[in-house]
C-alpha cells in the first residue's frame, strides 16, 4: 500500500485510549527517573569526585524548569499522549522533519534504557549465581529480562502500572531515606568525615560539558508522568505531580550525590554502582546496606524497563495520530495494548542488546535525547508568544548552552558515538518509511482492526482446570527453586546470598504478574467487566428489578422500583412482594413465570407485567422479578377495541390541524419576513428618489447655463455630446426618474399587501375591512392573473357591497380567500390549457367552448338583513361534478395531480368558516357552468 493509501485511512475508526489509569498509577511512572539516579551517580563520582556537584546543580535547575514547562504544555494539550516529545511536535508543527526527529530521538534514549537495565541485571545475577556455583548463559538472561516487561505490557496497561506502583513506592521511600539519613549523618554524626570537603579540585569546561551531557539522562526525564495524561482518569492531577517530581530532584540528585561524594571515597570502588552505594550507606545502615542497595538497583532496572514499555508505545501512538509516522502505530486494542508500537520498541531494544556495550549504548542513546530537548527549547522560543510557553528567554539561553554542550561533550564521548547518535533517529524514520510502503498486511491498521473485532476462535469454556494447573506448577516450581538455592547456600558461605535473594524476589514478582496477565488476569478482568455491566444495567433500567429469596422476601431493588411502589428502594428489602402485589401469595417457585398483576397505590390502579426467573446458587436460591408497567398499553388496547373508527377519524383531524398550523405559521412568518426585508430597501429607494430628481434637475439647469454661456465647447466635448445623445438624455432622464418613482410606489403597495395578508398580529378576533383583505390577496396573486403564453388574461370582476367592519380572525379569513381564489385560478388555467372536451370514461366532465373564453373570476359581497356578511367567489371554469362536490371538504381529498397540493385547502377553509366564525361555506357548481363558493359569516361574532 502506498503512502497515500495510508493517509486516507479514517483514523476516527481507530480505538482511542480509554482513561483507565488512576492519578496515583501515573505518578508512579513519574518517579522512575529519580530512582535511575542510582545507576548514574557512581560513574560521574568516579570521574569528577567532589566537582561532580557543580554538574548536578545546573542540570537539576534545568530539569525543574523543564517540569514546570511540560506541565503547562500538558494543560494545553490535555488529550495528547506520549508527553514531552509529542508536545515538541506540536510546537514544531511548521517544521515536521525536525518534529519527527525530536520525538524519535527522545524515544531511542528510553529504548536504550531498557537494554542497559537488562545488561546490568544480567551481570548482577551472573556474579551472584557464580558465587553459588550456578552457571547461567548470558543469552538466556538477556532474552528473559528483555521480554519480561513486554510480556506484561502485551496484556494491558493496568497490570503493568499496578505492578510498577507496588515496587516504586518502597524503592522511592528507601532512596529518600538514603539521601536524608545520609545528609543527617554527615551533618551530625561525631564520626562523620565532615559535611564539606577540605579542598576542591579543578574542573575544566570540557569535563563539565561531557558530564552535564551525561546527567541530563536523569534530570531531563523527571517529566515522564506527562506521557500518561491521555489515559489518566484525572489528567489534571497527573500533571500536578510534575511539581512534586521537580521538588524531589534536589534532595535526591543533589543530596544523594553529596552523600556518595563524601562517603564513597575509596578509589578501588571505581564506577561500580553497587560498591559505591553500599560504601556510602554502610556507615548509617550497617549490615542492611548490601541488601538495601541491591533492592534499589534491581528496582531501578526493573521499574525502568516497565516504564520504557509503557512510555515508548504512547509516543509512537501519538506520532501516528498526528501523521508523523505510519498509522499502523496508532492501533490500540480495547484493553489498551499497543501491539504494533510495542513490537517496534522490542525490535529496537534487541538492536541495542546485540550491540552489548553499555557505555556506547548510553552515549549513543543520550545524543538523540539531548538533541530532542534542544529542539523542544527551540520550539518554545519559536512559539514564545503563546500562552503555553512559560520561559521563552530562558529556553533560548538553555538552547544555546545545549548546542555548545552537544558538540563539546559529544566529542568528549567520542566522535563516532556522536555521529551514530545523530544518524540513528534518521535510520528509524527510514524503517517507518519502509513500513509505509511495503504491502504487508501487518503493516496496515485495517488488518489489526479486523483482528480486534473478531472473537477468538478458541474459547476455554471451563478455565478453572487451567488456572488450578498453573497454580500447582508455580507452587511446585517455587518449592523446587527454593530447595535448590537452600542447598547451594548451605554449601557456599557467601555474603552475597541476600543480594541474589532480592534479585530473585523482584524477578519472580514480575514473572508471576506476567504469567497472571496471560492466564487468570484476563478472566478476572472479564468477570469485573461483566459485573460492572450488570450493575450498570441494574441501576439504569427503566423497568423495576427485584431480587427475592425462596420465600418471596425482597433482598434487592433497583432505583426504578420507586416509581412503581412510591417507596425508597432502600426500604423495600425485608418485605414480602405480595404487600404490593396481593396476587403473589405463594412461594416464588409457585408463581407464574409471566403474568399481569394489578398494583394499587395512590388511588390509581396500574397494570404490571411481572416476569420471574430463578438464579440458583450453591448455598441458596433466589429469584429475579422484573416489573414492566403496561397500564398505558392496556388502556390503549381498550380504547382501540372500543372505537377504532373513531380513533382513526380523530387522528385524521389531528393531522390536518397540525399541518394547517404549521402551514399557517410558516406562511405567515415567511410573508411577514419577506415584507419586512423588502420594506427597508424600498423605503431607502423611495426616500432618495425625490432628492435624486432634485439634484438631477439642478445639474441639468447648470448644464443649460454652461451651454448658454459657452455655446462653442471644445471639440472633445462636442464629440462626447453626440456620442451620448445629450439632448435625448436630458429629455428622457426625468421620465426615467418618474418610472422609478412609480415602481417604488408599486413595490410599497405590494409590501403593504403582504403585511396585511400575513396579519401576524391578528391572533385575536378584531373588526376589519373584508374588502381590504380580498384586495391584498388579489395583489399577491396578481402574477397569476396576467396573460401567459396563450394570451389569456383572467379578468377579476369586483361587485363589493357596502360593508361595515366585520369581526373575524383576519389572518385566517385571508387564508380562506387565498385558497378559494387560488383554486379558481387553477380551474381556469386547466380549462384554458385543455381547451377540449374530455370523455366521461376518463372520469372528467365535458367543457363547452363558452367556458374557455374569456376566463373570469367574480367576487360579490353584501350585508343581509340578518346582519350576516355574504361573500361569493365564482369562476366560469369547467365546473365540478356532483359526486366530487360531496368530498370537497374532506381532509386530504384533492383532484390535483401528485406534487400539486396536499388536499387540505378546502378542508381547512371549511373549518375556519364553520368552527372559528360560526358561518357556512357552500359550493355551487355544475359541469360546464363554472363554480361558485358562498361564504356566510355573522357581522358580529361576540354577539353570538
Amino acid at each position: 500500500m502506498s503512502n497515500f493509501a495510508h493517509s486516507t485511512l479514517g483514523q476516527s475508526s481507530y480505538p482511542r485510549l480509554t482513561r483507565s489509569l488512576s492519578a496515583v498509577e501515573s505518578w508512579g511512572f513519574g518517579l522512575t527517573a529519580h530512582i535511575s539516579w542510582t545507576a548514574l551517580v557512581p560513574a560521574i563520582h568516579a570521574a569528577l569526585g567532589s566537582q561532580a556537584i557543580f554538574v548536578w546543580i545546573p542540570a537539576v535547575i534545568f530539569g525543574m524548569l523543564l517540569n514546570y514547562q511540560v506541565k503547562r504544555l500538558g494543560m494545553h494539550f490535555i488529550n495528547v499522549a506520549g508527553g514531552t516529545p509529542n508536545y515538541a511536535t506540536k510546537l514544531l508543527q511548521n517544521y515536521p522533519g525536525l518534529a519527527r526527529y525530536a520525538a524519535i530521538g527522545y524515544l531511542l534514549n528510553w529504548v536504550s534504557y531498557l537494554s542497559v537495565n537488562t545488561i546490568v541485571l544480567r551481570d548482577l545475577i551472573k556474579v551472584n549465581l557464580e558465587a553459588l556455583g550456578i552457571a547461567c548463559p548470558d543469552i538466556f538472561l538477556d532474552i528473559s529480562f528483555t521480554l519480561l516487561p513486554f510480556i506484561v505490557a502485551f496484556s494491558g496497561t493496568r497490570a503493568l502500572s499496578i505492578l510498577h506502583l507496588f515496587f516504586v513506592i518502597p524503592a522511592f521511600g528507601l532512596l529518600m531515606t538514603f539521601c536524608v539519613q545520609g545528609l543527617g549523618w554527615l551533618a551530625f554524626s561525631p564520626v562523620s568525615p565532615g559535611f564539606f570537603p577540605s579542598s576542591w579540585s579543578s574542573l575544566s569546561f570540557v569535563d563539565w560539558a561531557k558530564w552535564f551531557f551525561f546527567v541530563t539522562y536523569a534530570t531531563y526525564s523527571c517529566e515522564t508522568a506527562s506521557s500518561f495524561v491521555a489515559d489518566s482518569r484525572n489528567p489534571t492531577q497527573t500533571l500536578r505531580f510534575l511539581d512534586v517530581a521537580a521538588w524531589m530532584m534536589p534532595p535526591i540528585f543533589l543530596g544523594g550525590s553529596w552523600v556518595v561524594m563524601r562517603l564513597a571515597t575509596n578509589p578501588d570502588l571505581k564506577d561500580n554502582a553497587f560498591l559505591n552505594l553500599a560504601a556510602a550507606s554502610q556507615p548509617f545502615w550497617g549490615r542492611f546496606a548490601g541488601v538495601s542497595i541491591s533492592f534499589l538497583l534491581v528496582a531501578a532496572c526493573l521499574l525502568g524497563s516497565a516504564t520504557v514499555v509503557s512510555n515508548c508505545p504512547r509516543i509512537l501512538y501519538q506520532l501516528a495520530l498526528d501523521n508523523h509516522i505510519s498509522p499502523v502505530f496508532s492501533v490500540v486494542s480495547r484493553r489498551g495494548v499497543f501491539v504494533p508500537a510495542l513490537t517496534l520498541t522490542l525490535v529496537l531494544c534487541l538492536i541495542y542488546l546485540i550491540w552489548g556495550d553499555v557505555a556506547r549504548i548510553v552515549a549513543v542513546g543520550n545524543i538523540g535525547w539531548f538533541v530532542s530537548f534542544m529542539l523542544l527549547h527551540l520550539g518554545l522560543w519559536l512559539r514564545r508568544d503563546r500562552s503555553e510557553v512559560l520561559f521563552p528567554r530562558i529556553s533560548l539561553a538553555i538552547l544555546l548552552l545545549e548546542v555548545v554542550v552537544l558538540f563539546v561533550g559529544g566529542f568528549a564521548w567520542g566522535w563516532l558515538n556522536l555521529l551514530i547518535g545523530l544518524l540513528f533517529p534518521i535510520g528509524v524514520l527510514g524503517i517507518d518509511a519502509v513500513i509505509r510502503r511495503v504491502n504487508f498486511p501487518a503493516f496496515h491498521p485495517n488488518w489489526w482492526m479486523r483482528r480486534y473485532r473478531t472473537r477468538p476462535v478458541v474459547i476455554i469454556k471451563d478455565s478453572v482446570i487451567l488456572q488450578v494447573s498453573i497454580l500447582i506448577f508455580l507452587l511446585c516450581s517455587a518449592v523446587g527453586v527454593g530447595w535448590l538455592f537452600g542447598v547451594k547456600l548451605n554449601k557456599v558461605a557467601t555474603a552475597g546470598g541476600e543480594n541474589i535473594f532480592v534479585v530473585l524476589l523482584m524477578s519472580v514478582a514480575f514473572v508471576g504478574v506476567a504469567i497472571a496477565c496471560w492466564t487468570s488476569l484476563p478472566q478476572v478482568v472479564a468477570i469485573a467487566e461483566a459485573r460492572e455491566a450488570a450493575e450498570h444495567l441494574f441501576t439504569v433500567a427503566q423497568d423495576g428489578i427485584l431480587v427475592v429469596d425462596n420465600r418471596g422476601i425482597i433482598q434487592q431493588a433497583n432505583p426504578a422500583t420507586e416509581s412503581f411502589f412510591g417507596v425508597n428502594p432502600s426500604e423495600l428489602p425485608g418485605n414480602h412482594l405480595n404487600k404490593w402485589l396481593p396476587a403473589l401469595v405463594y412461594y416464588p417457585e409457585q408463581w407464574t413465570k409471566r403474568s399481569e398483576q394489578i398494583l394499587i397505590g395512590n388511588g390509581k390502579n396500574r397494570t404490571l407485567e411481572v416476569s420471574i426467573s430463578d438464579r440458583p446458587h450453591q448455598d441458596f436460591q433466589e429469584y429475579v422479578v422484573i416489573l414492566h408497567d403496561i397500564t398505558q398499553r392496556k388502556q390503549a388496547e381498550q380504547i382501540l377495541r372500543y372505537s377504532e373508527a373513531q380513533l382513526r377519524q380523530e387522528a385524521k383531524q389531528l393531522v390536518s390541524q397540525l399541518v394547517h398550523s404549521e402551514k399557517m405559521s410558516s406562511l405567515g412568518q415567511l410573508v411577514a419576513g419577506v415584507a419586512h426585508e423588502i420594506n427597508n430597501p424600498i423605503n431607502f429607494i423611495s426616500g432618495n428618489v425625490g432628492y435624486a430628481n432634485q439634484y438631477i434637475q439642478d445639474l441639468l439647469r447648470l448644464l443649460q447655463l454652461y451651454q448658454q454661456n459657452y455655446p462653442n465647447p471644445a471639440k472633445e466635448i462636442q464629440q462626447e455630446t453626440e456620442a451620448i445623445d445629450l439632448d435625448f438624455l436630458i429629455a428622457d432622464l426625468p421620465n426615467l426618474l418618474t418610472s422609478m418613482t412609480v415602481g417604488a410606489e408599486r413595490i410599497t403597495e405590494i409590501v403593504l399587501s403582504l403585511r396585511n395578508f400575513s396579519r401576524l398580529d391578528d391572533a385575536e378576533m378584531k373588526a376589519v375591512n373584508i374588502h381590504e383583505g380580498i384586495d391584498n390577496t388579489l395583489m399577491i396573486l396578481e402574477h397569476r392573473l396576467k396573460p401567459k403564453s396563450n394570451n389569456q388574461t383572467i379578468e377579476v370582476i369586483k361587485e363589493y357591497g357596502d360593508l361595515p367592519l366585520v369581526e373575524c380572525y383576519a389572518g385566517q379569513l385571508n387564508q380562506v380567500f387565498m385558497n378559494l381564489l387560488a383554486n379558481a385560478i387553477d380551474a381556469l388555467e386547466e380549462a384554458v390549457e385543455n381547451g377540449l372536451a374530455v370523455s366521461e370514461a376518463e372520469r372528467k366532465w365535458e367543457v363547452g367552448e363558452k367556458a374557455l373564453s374569456p376566463p373570469q373570476i367574480r367576487i360579490q359581497t353584501k350585508l343581509t338583513s340578518e346582519n350576516e356578511v355574504v361573500i361569493r367567489i365564482g369562476d366560469n371554469g369547467i365546473g365540478i361534478p356532483e359526486k366530487v362536490q360531496k368530498q370537497l371538504f374532506e381532509p386530504f381529498f384533492t383532484t390535483k395531480p401528485v406534487n400539486k397540493g396536499t388536499g387540505l385547502g378546502l378542508s381547512i377553509s371549511h373549518q375556519i368558516i364553520t368552527q372559528k366564525h360560526q358561518g357556512t361555506l357552500q359550493c355551487i357548481s355544475a359541469p360546464g357552468q363554472g363554480t361558485e363558493f358562498v361564504i356566510v359569516i355573522p357581522l358580529n361574532q361576540q354577539a353570538i
